[in-house]
């Protein structure tokens, strides 16, 4: 009897699908260098494939990873591999992996509990959101603990946790990245089971070289997206953005961050050296971190100047003074041509009196100019504010694969941010810059 061509679709496949499978679940044809510190690495093999890649980045570099190192957040811990193909003097480097192992509590998914008899509404609204009594809620995120394995860095967005070499087979480099994976999750159950393995923050073109992974149950979720603002070549100061926007949006920015900040006698100014001010940084940066509904890591102090140094001229941070006091910061570190501007703190008091935060954004713009980068990446909060300034998502994911069939729906919906908001439609520039 003859089957429908309908059934024989879907028969053919299931095969495929079961082939390719039982491919990624065997070892790929590759050799592989794994290391708890990047010091036990060869530094020329780690430079050749991460400075030479299309996709070089200055957050794979050796030397950010060697300093990063020394100054990681508490609760994580760093991996490291390489990834060759071929045998003898025919071996060939194809890929770098960056990972970090988090060990993060529910109480890290909802803002901090402020000291005292203060306002608990942050967490009033946390136990709201996920259907659970507040005393309950408390408990539970004092007791649960997810230990999660991530190809990628909690403490940056972006794709920066694989490097691939030029014109590498890239459906064999995935093969090798995720058998890496799968050895470090093996090796680490001497201290504890990894409840989650996740490939960070990939957009494209790694979300489709990536697709075939379903085959092995990891599974991609969308987040938020970045929001990056693409530079004019013929921007050469921030003056030169602002003329290139319609006027309503020019005479807003004066109006509503300009003037007050400059009436309020505040400056904006370069910082160049954080360590006499640093603990005022710190500061202004936890006044921000308490209030993330989602907070995996904390940086610790010495992190920002430990960054200011590796980072040399690509690094920049903007801070805003009034009467000698720091009211906020941001930092801007380059990679090539993009500015990612991601390390922003500022006084929550003072904020909710001058538009603090939205000047700082602009001086990121200003910030990127200045570093010779073709776009800003500001990031996956605040669109709103974002997206006026013209900045347009880029669409970025996670692949998930998980060590339980069935996952508690409270702790996966907390973790991985299945839910986000869409980024709103603006365009701010002068119709003939709207329309290239």
């Amino acid at each position: 009897m003859k089957l429908p061509a309908a059934l024989q679709n879907l028969t053919s496949a299931l095969i495929q699908r079961q082939k390719e499978r039982k491919r990624l679940r065997g070892p790929a044809d590759l050799h592989y260098a794994i290391a708890d510190s990047i010091s036990m690495l060869d530094a020329g093999s780690w430079n050749e494939v991460t400075t030479q890649s299309a996709q070089a980045s200055f957050f794979m570099s050796h030397d950010y990873l060697s300093a990063l190192e020394q100054v990681l957040p508490l609760n994580l811990s760093a991996r490291y591999a390489l990834i060759f193909s071929g045998e003898g003097s025919e071996r060939q480097i194809i890929a770098a992996v960056y990972m970090q192992i988090a060990d993060i509590t529910l109480a890290q998914a909802r803002p901090e509990k402020p000291a005292g008899n203060a306002d608990r509404t942050g967490n009033k609204a946390a136990a709201k959101k996920w259907g659970l009594p507040l005393e309950q809620l408390d408990k539970l995120a004092q007791q649960t603990r997810q230990r999660i394995l991530t190809c990628g860095n909690f403490l940056t967005f972006g794709q920066h946790g694989i490097a691939f070499a030029k014109d590498v087979d890239t459906q064999l480099a995935w093969h090798g990245v995720v058998e890496v994976l799968y050895r470090v999750r093996q090796a680490e159950k001497l201290a504890g089971k990894t409840h989650f393995v996740m490939i960070k923050d990939l957009h494209e073109p790694y979300i489709s070289q990536a697709a075939h992974l379903e085959n092995l149950s990891y599974r991609y979720v969308e987040t938020e997206p970045n929001m990056v603002l693409d530079l004019a070549p013929d921007w050469k100061s921030y003056d030169d953005y602002l003329a290139s926007l319609a006027s309503k949006y020019r005479s807003s920015i004066r109006n509503a961050v300009f003037k007050p900040i400059d009436e309020a006698g505040c400056t904006v100014e370069k910082l160049d050296d954080l360590t006499p001010v640093l603990d005022d940084i710190y500061a202004l940066y936890k006044a921000v971190q308490v209030n993330a509904d989602f907070r995996p890591i904390e940086l610790l102090p010495e992190y920002f100047p430990v960054l200011q140094a590796v980072a040399a001229d690509r690094f920049l941070c903007s801070v805003i003074k009034r009467e000698g006091k720091l009211l906020g910061f941001l930092i801007s570190v380059a990679d090539g041509d993009t500015a990612i501007a991601y390390h922003i703190g500022f006084d929550r008091v003072a904020a909710e009196e001058l538009p603090i935060y939205l000047r700082l954004l602009h001086a990121g713009i200003a910030d990127a100019i200045t570093l010779g980068c073709k776009q800003v990446s500001f990031g996956r909060t605040a669109l709103e504010p974002k997206a006026a300034l013209g900045a347009k998502p880029q669409n970025f994911g996670v692949f998930i694969r998980h060590r339980q069939p069935v996952l508690n729906k409270l702790i996966k919906r907390l973790l991985l941010g299945i839910e986000h908001d869409d980024a709103p439609e603006r365009n701010p520039f002068k119709k003939e810059k709207a329309a290239k």
